[in-house]
């Protein structure tokens, strides 16, 4: 029988970019895994720094090609999507990029000025607001404008967040404004409209009616954000074209409009069989901008990205050690991991995410078909073929056995509550943060230990 490297090549093809197999051991973009299990243990979750640099710079490259191509007449920003991942090591990666950022909640906002006080950014960063605002959030936001910050722009998430920037803002320059518009949800969602933003039918009215006449505020961008992501279906050009073509109809009447920002969604490798074409993509979304604005004759905008999951989740892993074996019926084998994919990996509990699954170890071993089990007692913590979209094989073995979840690097902490308290108060595993040396050497740094009892008691008011 074929061995689980053997079966995985004529399956997939492999090796991949970043990952190869050296003495039947896997290694990513050159970090010898196994030396990191023997060094820190499992669970282990690891983030591997130059990757958000690499894939930053693949997206202004691209865009910056696409603009030539074109004979584009507007600029590109890319601006990073906090939520993603607010790690400080994360941030400070993305910032050494000359990139800008984009916020969704009230205390991205000290973050920021905390960054700007070490140095790691200055004032006259873009910085774009969305999310539908608090009232701290707000004020946070007026605060930074009195403080020096002149290119935050607030996009509008309704018409009555306005009311509150109208009575606080006083400048020596017009503050800028974004508008939100309320994209129209993909045919398959239970909503017609996504909650967030202004209704395409109100935006114009909305801008003659409280900003053409107010000296204090300038509307220079337009935003949306498709929920599908980027992707090249009817549904993705249509809703573009349809956006595009609002921001002509406004840029007609407002001199000031200038930037279109089309949000986030650049989707990430989540599988083997990962095959998007960014250079494509990219490439068209800027030409059907510039074919829309000469439709209408007005001249192409500025192009604002904000990328999440693209810029971080590649960046890291979790890796766990099968603990135990388990033969429940004919069919259904479970591997019994030292982990949980609730505590650690909510996405895949949540919205079935899959994401790049492979062995650690025992790669010359034949293979077998898997169901992955967390050790938390709640009877969803699996990792199958239903989860994965394929079949799950494993090397079938009786060594000790490790695996690894790859690109798990966006939201995946934040979501399950980093430090805090877990399902079956299983804790926050090790966390190891990878950079590379000068000399090409790596250079590794404990984030964050494993969390401890005393650490979970206190949480829960028993110390």
């Amino acid at each position: 029988m074929q061995s689980y490297e053997e079966f995985i090549d004529l399956s997939v093809g492999f090796p991949q970019e970043g990952f190869e197999v050296y003495d039947d051991e896997l290694y990513f973009h050159d970090l010898n895994l196994m030396e990191m299990i023997e060094t820190y243990g499992t669970p282990l979750r690891f983030t591997y720094l130059p990757i958000v640099s690499k894939k930053i710079q693949q997206a202004k490259l691209l865009f910056q090609q696409a603009i030539v191509k074109n004979n584009y007449r507007g600029s590109y920003k890319y601006c990073y999507c906090t939520k993603s991942s607010h790690f400080k090591h994360i941030v400070e990666e993305a910032l050494k990029n000359d990139i800008h950022l984009e916020t969704s909640s009230a205390f991205d906002m000290p973050m920021i000025d905390a960054l700007e006080k070490k140095g790691l950014l200055n004032k006259e960063m873009t910085v774009i607001c969305n999310g539908f605002k608090t009232f701290q959030y707000k004020t946070y936001i007026i605060d930074m404008l009195h403080d020096g910050f002149k290119n935050i722009i607030p996009v509008l998430d309704n018409k009555e967040e306005f009311n509150i920037y109208d009575d606080e803002v006083e400048m020596d320059t017009p503050c800028n404004l974004g508008i939100r518009i309320a994209a129209e949800e993909q045919p398959d969602s239970q909503f017609y409209t996504s909650r967030l933003g202004v209704r395409i039918e109100d935006v114009i009215d909305f801008y003659y009616n409280k900003i053409e006449k107010n000296p204090n505020f300038r509307l220079k961008l337009l935003h949306f954000f498709i929920n599908s992501g980027i992707s090249d279906t009817p549904y993705y050009w249509n809703e573009l074209e349809k956006y595009v073509t609002l921001y002509c109809k406004l840029k007609k009447i407002n001199p000031d409009l200038d930037t279109l920002d089309i949000g986030g969604g650049m989707p990430f490798k989540d599988s083997l069989v990962f095959d998007f074409d960014y250079e494509y993509m990219i490439n068209e979304i800027v030409s059907r901008i510039k074919e829309i604005c000469a439709e209408h004759d007005v001249i192409e905008p500025d192009i604002i990205t904000e990328f999440g999951k693209y810029t971080v989740a590649e960046a890291s892993g979790i890796l766990y050690k099968v603990l135990g074996r388990k033969q429940q019926n004919d069919r259904e084998r479970w591997l019994m991991l030292d982990g949980s994919f609730i505590t650690n990996l909510p996405d895949v509990w949540a919205l079935n995410q899959k994401y790049v699954l492979l062995p650690i170890n025992n790669w010359d071993s034949e293979y077998e078909r898997v169901n992955l089990g967390g050790i938390t007692c709640d009877g969803q913590d699996y990792y199958n073929q239903e989860a994965h979209m394929n079949s799950v094989f494993m090397p079938k073995t009786r060594k000790v056995q490790y695996i690894g979840f790859f690109h798990t690097g966006a939201y995946q902490e934040v979501l399950s509550g980093y430090g805090g308290i877990h399902h079956c108060l299983l804790p926050s595993p090790k966390h190891v943060l990878i950079r590379r040396n000068r000399d090409e050497t790596f250079n590794f740094e404990v984030f964050g230990e494993e969390q401890n009892s005393k650490q979970v008691l206190k949480l829960l008011g028993y110390s």
